[in-house]
């Protein structure tokens, strides 16, 4: 799948003109939704179906400041998935150098109880495994 891409805004900036470390979390949600929408199982349509996907666990390695108009090319994979939960993986760019590394894991809830997705929402579950058939847990 071809990475999402981000174009740095002024606001997002700090007053070193340095882009705000927590706009990153922000990058990583933009990333996930896009993918999602790919996958033709949007956000839209997870929550219309009853199943919510709430972040448990978040970190971000940050390895080059990144500025005001850079484009930052986010590569998403999938990089574990078990019965509840699922972690992601992105590498952010700026014109090939590696300028984030982060992960993200989040559960599944349907009326804010924990739901095994393979059982509850299959459709999903298979369209996330054709997506990254090498993954663990898939």
């Amino acid at each position: 799948m071809e990475p999402y891409t981000h174009v740095v805004k002024y606001y997002e900036c700090d007053r070193m003109g340095v882009t705000h470390h927590s706009n990153y979390i922000r990058f990583m949600e933009e990333t996930r939704i896009d993918w999602m929408d790919r996958l033709g199982y949007g956000f839209e349509r997870m929550e219309a179906e009853g199943v919510v996907s709430p972040v448990v666990a978040i970190s971000c390695n940050f390895k080059h400041t990144t500025t005001f108009k850079d484009v930052i090319e986010i590569e998403l994979k999938v990089a574990e998935m078990s019965a509840l939960k699922i972690s992601f993986a992105y590498t952010m760019r700026v014109a090939g150098k590696v300028v984030c590394t982060a992960t993200s894991t989040h559960c599944f809830l349907e009326g804010g109880r924990p739901v095994v997705l393979k059982d509850r929402f299959p459709e999903l579950y298979n369209a996330i495994a054709a997506s990254f058939p090498a993954c663990p847990g898939i």
